[in-house]
Formats: structure tokens, sequence, C-alpha cells
């Protein structure tokens, strides 16, 4: 039996690896606005990005390597370098070149980015940046509040793993609070292993472990140009379990876009909603996803309201198989309609509305039919998203 222990290491949890953040002067207020990750040895990657056609420059730069090693990672706020055609990627070659030339064991340096879309990025500013890493440091902190845009705390997560071939980590960081409708919002996520696993099976599990965690979340229904996980192996340690690794790693995954949505630009509500009884998973999957990127749903969480009728209404929308004869809703364990019978009267909205005033709580749904299930994770919308989002340029 394998054990899983939280480190606090982040990043750095994992053997090999180092990381800083530093404010090159892209955001307001010196703040910390470009990170690295480094490798001792070259690492395994397995990757998943978004399925905005709009795709940015980084992640097309990426893809241009095919089948690849690499030892470092450059990574910038503020600006997504997406919409800028074959220039962007011509600004990222003139940065990871002026980085070879500086650090010469790189190789395969990737770059990734998040922030205002349609801009060119100021490569003297990130040049002179980067060319002043440390590399040998370990400032995990640094690094993930470096990432951030308009998320209002940075997002972290390690684990130590004891198997019986050894002891591996996996750490990571995380940023994302809005344009969230992870379909692989702005959404990064870097995980570090030294985990001995090579690329296809860290793929492998990596594409299962994203349809339940980042897949399930949203914020604003939104899906960015640059969505990007991109996880890393080194095989520091000798050590690998398939089934321990899984476990970590959704664990990391799960925590962290549950943080997402908990970070959600104004969000004062983090909502499970949970689909069962549904013809199949899918048809469950459908009909959580529904519930979550529903505006009218994300009004009444921000408005406290215990309106059910909006939770069958958009259920029925979904166009999955249903009927409100098999339909039983719950706002936690309090059951306020259940299949056909009309039980929510003014005793009942009175416990149904004390939920809804608490900033985590579950909405259930038993379709009533067959076996499928899905959870989705999902948060209010109020008037301060409306404010971000009006002059999120400047």
């Amino acid at each position: 039996m394998s054990k899983i222990t939280p480190n606090e290491n982040a990043l750095c949890a994992a053997e090999g690896f180092f990381t800083d953040g530093i404010a090159i002067g892209l955001k307001a207020d010196n703040k910390k606005d470009m990170a690295f990750i480094h490798s001792e040895t070259l690492c395994e990657v397995a990757s998943t990005f978004t399925t905005n056609k709009m795709t940015a420059a980084p992640i097309r730069h990426f893809r241009k390597y095919g089948d690849f090693k690499t030892n470092f990672v450059l990574i910038n706020a503020k600006n997504a370098n997406a919409m800028t055609g074959a220039a962007g990627i011509d600004d990222i070659n003139e940065v990871l070149d002026a980085l070879k030339l500086k650090f010469t064991h790189l190789v395969n340096p990737i770059m990734s980015s998040t922030g205002v879309i349609g801009v060119r990025i100021p490569k003297q500013k990130i040049l002179e940046g980067a060319l002043s890493f440390d590399l040998s440091k370990k400032e995990p902190k640094n690094a993930s509040e470096a990432i951030m845009t308009t998320d209002s705390f940075s997002k972290r997560i390690a684990f130590d793993i004891e198997c019986e071939s050894g002891t591996f980590s996996i750490g990571a960081m995380a940023k994302g609070a809005g344009m969230i409708n992870p379909a692989m919002a702005t959404m990064l996520c870097f995980i570090t292993t030294d985990a001995n696993v090579d690329a296809s099976v860290i793929q492998e599990i990596l594409d299962e472990q994203v349809k339940t965690t980042f897949n399930a979340a949203s914020v604003d229904g939104d899906t960015s140009t640059n969505d990007t996980v991109l996880l890393l192996s080194n095989r520091k340690s000798t050590a690998f379990d398939k089934e321990a690794f899984a476990e970590a790693l959704r664990r990391i995954m799960h925590f962290l876009a549950l943080e997402m949505v908990r970070d959600g630009e104004g969000a004062t509500k983090l909502v499970e909603y949970i689909i069962t009884g549904a013809k199949d998973d899918k048809e469950a999957e459908t009909a959580a996803k529904a519930l979550s990127n529903s505006l009218l749903m994300k009004t009444a969480l921000y408005g406290e309201d215990p309106n059910w009728g909006r939770v069958a209404s958009t259920i029925g929308a979904s166009g999955i198989e249903c009927d409100e004869a098999g339909l039983t809703i719950s706002f936690n364990d309090l059951v306020v309609y259940e299949k056909g019978n009309l039980l929510f009267d003014e005793t009942m909205e009175i416990e149904a509305a004390k939920i809804m005033q608490t900033s985590e709580f579950t909405i259930s749904c038993d379709i009533g039919i067959a076996k499928g299930e899905f959870t989705a994770y999902g948060c209010d919308l109020g008037h301060e998203y409306v404010k971000i989002n009006a002059d999120y340029r400047t």
C-alpha cells in the first residue's frame, strides 16, 4: 500500500527542480510577473492544451518541437502572446535563443504566457529579466505569485509518495480566476515530478485525470487561447507506482481546480454539482456542466436564492434524457424536489436559504434513469466580475 503525504515545497518537492519568480515591469507596483522552472536533467514531457481554435503562440511554438525533452520553462504574466501571428512565434524564438546563449545547457526550452490578447510580448523587458535569473533558486512561492493575473491568491501543492520501489514526489502550481472553462480559463498549470516514468505513461495518466478536475471546473464558461497543463518528469528518483502516481496527480489537479473556482473573479460561492442516475456518464457530464455554466444559476447563487426551479430547467435544457417524474434535487442533504412531489414550503425555503448563504455547498440531482454520474464545480457571478472584466486591459 502506497502512502501519500503533503510536501510544502510545491514545484521543488521533486528532486532536481528549481524555480523562482521576479518582477520585470509587466505588472504595476513592482509585482512579480515572470517565472522559470529548471531541471538539472532533461524531463519527459506530457501536456494538454486549450481546445480554443485561436491557439496562442506559446502553444503553437511548443507543438513545433514534436516529441522532445526539455529542462526549462519560461512563464510570463500580463501578456498572452495570442493573436500575434507568425511574429508571436518569432518573438518566442528570439527570447529563447538568447537564453540558450547565456545558459548553454538549456535544451528545447518552453515558453508559456498569460494575460492580454492581441499584443506582442515586450521582448526587451522579458530578455533583460530572463537573463538575470539565478537558475539555482528554489522559490516556489515567488514563482506561483509571478504567474498570477486576476488571481487573488497563489495556488500550489505537492505530495511525497512512498511505494514498494521507493519514494518519489509530485509538485504543482497553477493560475486562474477568470475566463475559466477549461476544455482540453485563463488557466495555466505546471507539474513537476522525479518519478521514474516515461512520457507515454504520464501522458496517459494526465489525459485521464484532467477530465474530472480541470475540465470539470467553470467560473464563467469561457475557454481561453492559452489554457495549458505541463507535466515534467526528470526521473531523478528510481521509484514509480502507476496507481499511486495517478491518485496523487488526481488530488493535486482536483485541489488546484477547486482553488481556481474558489478564486473566481468576484466569487463568493464554491458549488459542487453532483449528477447521478443519468442514462450514462456522458449525459451526466452534460447536465453537470450545464449547471456550472448557467448564468441563471450563477446569479441565483450570488443572490443566495434557493431557486431549485432553475436547477430543473437547466437540466431539461441541457438536452439529456430526463423527466420531472424521475428527478430528485437536493441542496446538501436537504431534498427540495423529489420525483414529481413539490416539497418546497416556507419552512424548507428558510433551510435552503441558510445553505445558500454558506461559502461552499453541494447541489445534487438524481436523474432517476440509470447509473451515469459526473461532478462539476462552479461559482457565483456578481458585480465584481463585471467590474474586473470591464476594464481588464487597463
